[in-house]
């Protein structure tokens, strides 16, 4: 049996083991201590960001960025269809309600026009949503332009999930710095991994400094366990945020290596009629090509996104479909959506490539010749 070549594995770059054995040798085992400071001060000069706090995961990030949206059980939270589970889920943690918003066909993001729809719809009914996340799918800056003057002109503010697109701009400007908050991701499949962890990023101190109080157990300052608000466990350790560390010093290499990865998938199929890539609309978007998405029509290929994704399977090769539409999970079926089926469509007929930014020419001539070999 051959080796597995996954969708997108770790990738570390050599300087991870100084930080992580620093801590050592000093002792900060804790969720606190310099590697955190240092790794927040590194995405902050990386991303443009005025401040930032790392967290335990994403999905805590986004959890917090609710909680100081003042998001309450009841509230409406407006969502991306075309996400990960993570972007919606804590919505549900605090009793509030998603709305969901169907895709655009030239990011594949947030539709801009289904989202006025949503929210004149709803003003109808005397609900003003709390906050607004669109999703950078698979490292694509949405339209933020048109997202972030919607929420600007309906007073809604705009909380970007920007946890695959780290590395991505929009108008030479890092996603996750255009909305009131942004959440980033390190989950260990993403371009840069501290096996776990996530941070909050925003210009605004008084809502970090309150994240970071709200993650480490909201202990009141008294010489005694004091506790005026409840509190999470949400601060990332000191370990893993040196892998953080040595992470950030090599993500310019990993975004140069996913956009050459994107670029020779174009390559060798280019010629085949009926496959589609996810791609930058024009020059004022710039993506990390996190993974390299494809939507398949079979009618001129002869073969199903399905078909392609087994083929490759056989082959020990690690391929998914696009994420499922939120509005067809079956845990939020009942929650409003506003669309006209384009994240369906793209659920249905997409596949995510493998992406990794450590995939040998040994890995690459395999995916290549099993991708051929689905199509003829």
């Amino acid at each position: 049996m051959t080796d597995k070549i996954w969708l997108s594995s770790p990738h570390m770059g050599g300087g991870e083991r100084k930080y992580v054995n620093e801590a050592f040798r000093t002792n900060w085992i804790a969720p606190l201590g310099p590697n955190v400071d240092s790794f927040e001060q590194d995405i902050q000069s990386f991303t443009g960001a005025c401040h930032c706090a790392v967290l335990s995961s994403g999905t805590a990030a986004l959890h917090l960025a609710l909680i100081l949206a003042n998001v309450l059980p009841g509230d409406y939270v407006i969502c991306q269809s075309m996400t990960f589970s993570a972007s919606a889920n804590p919505i549900a943690y605090l009793g509030a309600k998603p709305v969901f918003i169907d895709s655009e066909t030239d990011t594949w993001n947030m539709d801009p026009e289904m989202l006025k729809t949503a929210i004149l719809e709803l003003a109808k009914k005397h609900i003003k949503p709390k906050a607004i996340i669109p999703v950078h799918l698979y490292g694509m800056p949405a339209k933020l332009d048109q997202i972030i003057n919607i929420g600007e002109k309906y007073n809604i503010p705009i909380i970007e999930d920007a946890a695959e697109s780290l590395g991505s701009n929009y108008k030479s400007k890092a996603t996750g710095t255009f909305g009131k908050m942004g959440i980033l991701s390190f989950n260990g499949n993403k371009i840069i991994t501290t096996s776990g962890g996530g941070a909050l990023v925003s210009d605004n101190p008084t809502l970090i400094e309150k994240a970071r109080f709200l993650a480490t157990q909201a202990r009141d300052d008294a010489p005694h366990y004091e506790h005026s608000h409840i509190g999470y466990n949400y601060r990332m350790s000191n370990i893993l945020a040196g892998i953080g560390r040595g992470q950030m010093e090599v993500l310019p290499d990993r975004v140069k290596k996913r956009r050459a990865i994107n670029q020779w998938y174009r390559s060798f199929l280019q010629d085949i009629d009926g496959v589609k890539f996810q791609s930058e609309p024009d020059s004022d978007y710039f993506s990390n090509y996190w993974l390299t998405a494809i939507i398949i029509d079979s009618l001129k290929t002869g073969v199903t996104r399905e078909q392609l994704r087994l083929n490759l399977l056989q082959d020990n090769i690690e391929s998914r479909p696009l994420w499922k539409p939120m509005h067809l999970q079956p845990v939020f079926k009942h929650a409003p959506y506003y669309g006209e089926g384009v994240s369906d469509e793209l659920f249905e007929n997409g596949l995510c490539l493998p992406s990794g930014s450590n995939l040998t020419d040994g890995d690459k001539e395999r995916i290549k010749e099993s991708v051929l070999e689905a199509f003829e």
